[in-house]
């Protein structure tokens, strides 16, 4: 498969400008250690999942950081948490911009240690598979709806390739990722807890529900459930609350965040079967919201993500907060209905919204006002839409 750029080169760059070391962190398979090696390939690299650079580092970090004080590229860091109270010493006995990049997937514990450990340090950029803007004008673009966008999938032949990839790609995360970083919990219990979360994917989450199905506690589903979204699979969207008057929704969505892994673990081994699943239009809003989030935190510093809904019906899938500003982005897959602009102005009025907008699956970009705009998900997908976003200073 022909090298697929990253617009996430842009936000790196701006990073190792602005701070001594950058972790770049994400899904397994995602893409991390290629980017890396392919815009820095004359960096020290090191891979902590290959025993030989492992033994290297643990032998004597400080030493081997005396010997590669700067350029040094650092794979799978959260197998060694050990590794980043040396770092910090090393950053702050010889400042510099740029001096070291460290990558890490399925950990929940590694934004914590590294933001806490390396606090004004270190830049976080978080690297997600490959968004729908990144392979818009190929012939992946057509994929990647159904097969999700991890790398390896687009680079297999076949629709029975890429289902026992994904499905391999589930095993290798809940069976060796996990106890490899001390997680001790039953694989097939997280597996069949993931598999539930395909019936509400986009959904509002009841953790009493998944318990009493399971047959486990409450508190031991909610800590399974802070495991999957440390590994990046699930995404659990919190509700947005404001001073309003009003009887609101208060507990979050959930979604798969990958929707081959979605497709999966749902059963679907073909893209004619997600023609007939019931949960189609569920698996297009957790398509755009992805990609959307990811153009926003490319574009605003610090964004925060939220949905908002009444129990009168007023509702956003996605309502992103820019600071005090926010930008409400309803989602449907089929036809634009009254309804759907009545319930979203509603919501817009509620908050004091000034514009808002709606992703439909069909149809022309329109205007329904001067406060709200229709458009279609085929221009979202190649970057021709960016919501009024404020962009950051590069």
């Amino acid at each position: 498969m022909k090298y697929v750029p990253r617009l996430a080169v842009t936000t790196l760059r701006r990073l190792l400008r602005t701070f001594p070391a950058v972790l770049v962190f994400g899904p397994r398979q995602s893409g991390k250690s290629t980017l890396v090696r392919r815009l820095f390939p004359r960096w020290f690299h090191l891979d902590l999942e290959r025993p030989r650079d492992l033994a290297l580092v643990r032998a004597d970090a400080e030493a081997f950081f005396a010997a590669h004080p700067r350029r040094v590229v650092i794979d799978e860091a959260q197998r060694m948490p050990e590794l980043f109270p040396v770092l910090r010493h090393l950053l702050d006995s010889a400042p510099a911009k740029g001096r070291a990049i460290l990558t890490g997937s399925a950990s929940p514990a590694l934004l914590r240690t590294a933001s806490e450990t390396l606090a004004g340090r270190i830049g976080l950029l978080e690297l997600t598979p490959f968004r729908m803007v990144e392979l818009a004008g190929t012939r992946l673009a057509e994929d990647r709806w159904f097969w999700g966008g991890f790398p390896p999938v687009h680079a297999l032949p076949g629709h029975r390739a890429r289902a026992e990839w994904l499905d391999s790609y589930l095993t290798t995360l809940l069976e060796r990722d996990l106890p490899a970083l001390g997680i001790r919990l039953p694989a097939v219990r997280l597996r069949h807890l993931a598999t539930m979360l395909t019936h509400v994917h986009g959904s509002l989450l009841n953790v009493s529900d998944l318990a009493r199905s399971l047959g486990v506690s409450v508190p031991t589903v909610a800590h399974d459930l802070d495991v999957l979204e440390g590994m990046f699979l699930i995404r659990r969207l919190p509700p947005y609350h404001t001073n309003i008057q009003k009887r609101l929704t208060k507990s979050p969505k959930v979604y798969v965040r990958d929707t081959g892994l979605l497709h999966a673990l749902a059963g679907l081994d073909r893209p004619e079967a997600l023609e007939s699943w019931h949960h189609r239009g569920h698996s297009f809003e957790g398509l755009v919201i992805e990609e959307v989030i990811a153009l926003a935190r490319e574009r605003v510093v610090r964004p925060e993500f939220f949905f908002w809904r009444t129990q009168a019906g007023a509702e956003i899938d996605l309502l992103i907060a820019e600071g005090r500003r926010l930008v409400p982005i309803e989602i449907k897959l089929g036809t634009v209905d009254q309804y759907t602009i009545r319930s979203l102005r509603q919501a817009m009025a509620d908050l004091g919204c000034q514009k808002g907008w709606i992703v439909t699956g069909v149809g022309e970009r329109l205007r329904a006002g001067p406060d709200l705009e229709i458009v279609p998900w085929s221009r979202v997908a190649t970057g021709e839409i960016d919501f009024g976003l404020t962009p950051t200073r590069r």
